[in-house]
């Protein structure tokens, strides 16, 4: 980032709000744009080659101009939380109306999420791939070749769990870093989905919860992650979408919790 000092910054969203200038909102555009690489960069991590980088970065920009034209200061939250967010969900808007995923890759989704919920609902607990596998009637390898076909879809992401449709509630690394975090809403019902969510989390398997921290608490990249946990990257992307899936199914399909 183009770097300011605290004081400074906070002088130029003061002037900004308060008088709309032009020049103040360039110079805070500027000063978070390295925002919209990071983010685009993690959306990117998953795609397939022919997603241009520099579309996710286009698309991200508009997220950002209009986190900066919308952000509160004095609500007391930091900006770059809510603007990830805001240029995670312009990535994601573009993504989906250009409509490039395969049907074939969807339906894939939805019956691997179905499967997981049945299994989970007669289990009482995640299943495990073999399970999975065994109740589809395919192989591990093929189920795991899917798994790494629906990450390419870019949106099992697990900061849409708490608000799919709000861009303005906190992103999840805050959810799973912070246990005291306040929520900006005030609201009961967030906080217990975030209760539960956390709950949730804390009950999966032992290698997919780590592939969920590393990646949403710590901020490493599914290769990072892989480097640590001495497997592809292929493969984290792998145990992270199911890891995710099997969450969503707890929040979306609550007849099968």
């Amino acid at each position: 980032m183009h770097e300011k000092g605290d004081q400074e910054l906070a002088d130029l969203w003061q002037h900004y709000k308060a008088t709309g200038d032009e020049t103040a909102r360039e110079g805070l555009i500027l000063h978070y744009a390295p925002l919209v690489k990071f983010v685009a960069g993690r959306v990117g991590s998953g795609l397939p080659k022919n997603v241009d980088q520099s579309d996710l970065v286009s698309f991200g920009t508009f997220g950002l101009i209009d986190a900066v034209d919308k952000f509160e200061p004095e609500r007391g939250f930091k900006f770059e939380t809510y603007a990830v967010n805001r240029i995670k969900g312009a990535i994601l808007d573009e993504l989906r109306a250009l409509d490039w995923v395969p049907r074939s890759v969807r339906a894939r989704a939805r019956e691997i999420q179905r499967t997981m919920a049945e299994l989970e609902h007669r289990l009482q607990r995640t299943p495990t791939e073999d399970e999975v596998s065994e109740a589809m009637e395919i192989s591990v390898s093929t189920l795991r070749d899917q798994l790494g076909e629906i990450a390419n879809l870019g949106f099992v992401a697990l900061d849409e769990l708490l608000n799919p449709s709000e861009r303005d509630s906190g992103a999840m690394g805050e959810v799973i870093a912070d246990k005291e975090a306040i929520d900006p809403s005030g609201s009961f019902e967030k906080e217990e989905t975030r209760y539960m969510l956390a709950d949730s989390i804390n009950r999966l398997p032992d290698r997919e919860r780590l592939v969920l921290t590393l990646y949403y608490y710590e901020g490493l990249t599914l290769a990072e992650i892989g480097a640590v946990l001495n497997v592809t990257e292929s493969r984290i992307c792998q145990i992270h979408t199911k890891a995710v899936m099997s969450l969503r199914n707890r929040f979306i399909e609550p007849a099968y919790r």
